[in-house]
């Protein structure tokens, strides 16, 4: 009897109806599946120059198949594993920084009313909108030897003045709070929308009940944002191996280099530079696979955990 229904089910489905029946929805849709299947699908044609010793004259699919070699020459080369531990590095550095708190941001705005909250937020997004060029001269001019701000309070406590910029020590905590800083605002968006769908009448019951603001966080604020946390820390996790080059670049220097040369200025130094783009894609498509196993390793420990995953 129960395969009956199933089968009985089945046959009633019809794909071509539902999408007929809800046409607009899926009309608005539309321009996004272009998008991706433009910009995302379209291009992993060009990843077979990863295997390939490519030339422009010959063109993708002319270019001669050398295998493996360019993975090969990535893992053989000096610079294999100082690029795995100087990205790492960076990485967890700022997962375990710039991950919480806009957490606590959002916590503590969310308590602001009114004006008072407007002018904070204003003020916490705003370093976003900076462009990472201006960012990085206002880093090298905060903490320049001669006319930083940082060096001149050094100096008036008693101090030697520091090139702080070309110290591979100070490298990493330059580049992790400087992020944290001009993210954190923008970051919290998602966890105040979270926030805002929590029922107002729970907070008021617990006032009643004498519940202290940091136990109305706890047992109120924390458990609705908590699906929001756990999807944002898996594709966190999910991107530990990619560090954006262009802020890294922009600090990098001679004296820094030691600790500051990561897998993407790497591969525009090696492969975009250089015109190696056989080499360079070689060495992302690798950062990308990397990036999907701890992906895949992340949702499943959530899925067992917790209720919540991506797949």
């Amino acid at each position: 009897m129960n395969i009956n229904v199933i089968i009985l089910n089945m046959s009633s489905f019809n794909p071509g109806k539902k999408i007929w029946k809800y046409r607009s929805y899926y009309f608005f849709l539309l321009p996004a599946l272009i998008y991706v299947a433009i910009f995302s699908y379209g291009p992993l044609y060009g990843l077979q120059i990863a295997f390939k010793n490519y030339k422009g004259s010959l063109g993708i699919i002319n270019s001669p198949w050398i295998g493996f070699k360019h993975f090969i020459d990535f893992f053989n080369g000096y610079y294999f594993w100082i690029l795995i531990r100087n990205t790492l590095a960076i990485s967890f550095y700022s997962l375990l920084v710039g991950f919480p708190i806009p957490i606590i941001l959002a916590l503590m705005l969310n308590e602001f009313k009114g004006i008072y909250k407007k002018v904070i937020q204003t003020i916490f997004y705003a370093p976003h909108f900076i462009s990472m060029v201006v960012l990085v001269g206002i880093i090298y001019t905060m903490f320049s030897p001669s006319i930083g701000v940082v060096n001149a309070v050094l100096e008036f406590l008693g101090h030697e003045r520091i090139y702080f910029v070309a110290l591979p020590e100070v490298f990493r905590n330059l580049y992790v709070w400087s992020g944290v800083w001009q993210n954190m605002g923008w970051s919290a968006i998602i966890y105040l929308a979270a926030l805002a769908g929590v029922d107002p009448e729970l907070h008021e019951a617990a006032k009643i009940d004498g519940a202290s603001l940091f136990q109305r966080i706890q047992h109120i604020n924390l458990p609705a944002i908590k699906p929001t946390v756990v999807i944002l820390l898996i594709l966190a996790i999910g991107n530990l191996a990619s560090v954006g080059y262009e802020k890294v670049y922009l600090l990098q220097n001679s004296l820094n280099i030691d600790t500051s040369e990561v897998i993407s200025t790497y591969v525009y130094k090696r492969g975009i530079i250089n015109s190696n783009y056989s080499f360079s894609a070689a060495v992302g498509l690798f950062n990308n696979i990397i990036n999907a196993i701890l992906l895949v390793i992340a949702n499943g420990i959530s899925r067992q955990f917790s209720e919540t995953s991506l797949f």
